[in-house]
C-alpha cells in the first residue's frame, strides 16, 4: 500500500514538473521571437543605410538572457561601450529633488493646475520623478525623458544607437525597467524599428504620459511629498 503511494506521488511530481517545464519552455518561445523579430528589423534598418554590423548572422540587440547563442552582448566594441554609458548617464536626468532646479514657491503652487505644469518645469520633473520613485514606477519619467532627448537628436548613426538602448531599457520585456504598452503600441514600435528615428516612440511616450497624468500625478498632489515641500518653500528663511 506504501509503496502504491509513492509511485503515485512520484508520478504526479514528474508529470507536474513536465507540465511546469513545458509552460515555461513556450513562454521562452514567445519572448525569444519578439525578441528576434526586432533585432531583425534593426538589422534590415542597418542594413540599407549600409551599417550592417560583421556580427549580423549572430546578432541579438535586444537579448538580456545569457542562455542563447546571440553574442551581441560579449562583442561590442569599446566605442559602442562608451555611446552606452554617456547615453545612460544622460538619460538618468534629474536624480532626486535636490539635484534637480530647486521650484519657487509659485511654480510648485502651478502644478495642481495641469499635469502639463508638472512636466514642463525642471523641478516638477524631479519632485514628481522623486514621488515615481516610492512607488516603484521611476521608470515611466525615465522612458518619457529619454525619448525628449532622442527627439533632440539629427545625427542617424546617434539616433539608431538610442533607440536600441531605449528598446533595451525600457521595451523589452526582459528589463527589470520595462514600462506597461499595449500591445498595438508595441506593434507599432517593432514597425518604426525597420527605420529608426527620433520619433520611434512617439506613440509609446504619449501612453506613458497619459498613463502618469490619469494615475501617479493626481496620488502626487495628494500627497504628504507635495504639502510638505509647499511648506518648505513658505517658510521664512532663517535670520542670518
Amino acid at each position: 500500500m506504501e509503496k502504491g503511494k509513492q509511485k503515485n506521488l512520484l508520478h504526479s511530481g514528474i508529470y507536474g514538473d513536465t507540465s511546469m517545464g513545458s509552460e515555461r519552455v513556450e513562454m521562452r518561445k514567445r519572448q525569444m521571437q519578439v525578441h528576434q523579430e526586432a533585432a531583425a528589423s534593426v538589422l534590415q534598418a542597418r542594413h540599407r543605410m549600409g551599417n550592417t554590423p560583421t556580427n549580423a548572422s549572430n546578432a541579438c540587440c535586444f537579448c538580456w538572457c545569457c542562455c542563447c547563442s546571440c553574442s551581441c552582448l560579449t562583442v561590442r566594441s569599446e566605442d559602442e561601450t562608451i555611446q552606452r554609458s554617456t547615453f545612460e548617464r544622460r538619460t538618468e536626468g534629474t536624480n532626486n529633488c535636490e539635484e534637480s532646479p530647486k521650484p519657487t514657491l509659485e511654480d510648485a503652487r502651478s502644478w495642481p493646475m495641469s499635469f502639463e505644469k508638472v512636466m514642463k518645469s525642471a523641478a516638477g520633473r524631479g519632485c514628481f520623478r522623486q514621488f515615481l520613485r516610492t512607488e516603484f514606477s521611476e521608470e515611466n519619467m525615465m522612458f518619457w525623458f529619454a525619448c525628449e532627448e532622442l527627439k533632440k537628436e539629427t545625427n542617424k548613426t546617434v539616433v539608431e544607437e538610442k533607440v536600441r538602448q531605449i528598446y533595451e531599457d525600457f521595451i523589452s520585456i526582459l528589463s527589470p525597467k520595462e514600462v506597461s504598452l499595449d500591445s498595438r503600441v508595441r506593434e507599432v514600435i517593432h514597425r518604426n524599428m525597420l527605420e529608426p528615428t527620433s520619433h520611434t516612440f512617439n506613440d509609446a511616450q504619449q501612453q506613458i504620459y497619459t498613463l502618469m497624468q490619469r494615475d501617479s500625478y493626481p496620488r502626487y498632489m495628494n500627497s504628504t511629498a507635495y504639502t510638505d515641500l509647499l511648506k518648505s518653500l513658505e517658510e521664512p528663511p532663517p535670520e542670518p
